[in-house]
């Protein structure tokens, strides 16, 4: 298993996140929702401040992540454990990322 630096661009800022080769594509993806929910809380107003914006993003993803592990299989439903564990893991790490900045 190749580990890569990835580049990601969330609410203007440059991160840099090593990951698995064959994780990249799903890294980007996992950068672009997350800047897409940073940007709507920040569009919003009622949050100010870079770390007060992350943490309110990561807290609703963990909490749809959640709603999602509670809720019964459903066929078209995809996600197995080690998907909604994968997902976990690249939230905290995009946490990881802004507490570093």
């Amino acid at each position: 298993m190749s580990t890569e630096t990835v580049f990601v661009k969330i609410l203007d800022k440059d991160y840099q996140v090593a990951c698995p080769r064959e994780e990249r594509a799903a890294l980007q993806e996992s950068a672009e929702l997350l800047d897409e929910r940073m940007r709507a809380i920040k569009r919003s107003g009622s949050v100010i401040g870079l770390e007060r914006i992350a943490v309110m993003a990561a807290l609703n993803l963990s909490h749809e992540l959640l709603q999602a592990k509670r809720q019964p299989q459903q066929p078209s439903l995809d996600l197995d454990q080690n998907e909604l564990q994968r997902l976990n893991d690249k939230i905290d790490r995009s946490l990881e990322q802004f507490e570093q900045h």
